[in-house]
């Protein structure tokens, strides 16, 4: 498969799916939780509270990992693995573009200074369970 193809389906899939598993580093071992991801192509977006663990995590290692698109549909789903560097991004215009009122259980609106996204740059994907196939890497 071209890497053009790999990507077009690794864009369908992190765009369909939002809810997906965030893995960041406590003590040298893996933390993991589901979030909630947004993207803008091939970056990955998450809003979390500044006050977090996570956000502590990140700070101390901004290494993650994150799976999207596994919907227990079978044993055949494809669904995208995502390793990557994390920074901690407060843009109040990406806070206006991501806001959902369902939010507001957690923040007082987009301009709450505790709102914030943790941004994860892609270093490495891989395609699982596409039609049977071996596991794909795109090349970035």
């Amino acid at each position: 498969m071209s890497n053009n193809n790999l990507k077009e389906q690794v864009l369908n899939i992190i765009s369909e799916h939002r809810m997906g598993v965030l893995a960041t580093v406590e003590n040298n071992k893996p933390h993991l939780r589901y979030m909630t991801f947004y993207n803008d192509g091939l970056t990955l977006y998450t809003p979390t509270k500044m006050d977090t663990e996570k956000v502590e995590e990140i700070r101390k290692n901004p290494a993650s990992s994150i799976l999207l698109g596994f919907e227990d549909k079978g044993q055949s789903d494809a669904y995208v693995e995502i390793s990557g560097k994390t920074t901690i991004n407060e843009s109040l215009e990406l806070k206006i573009k991501f806001w959902d009122e369902s939010f507001t259980q957690w923040f007082d609106g987009p301009e709450d200074p505790n709102y914030v996204f943790l941004q994860i740059q892609p270093e490495i994907v891989r395609i699982l369970n596409v039609n049977g196939e071996l596991p794909q890497e795109l090349i970035l």
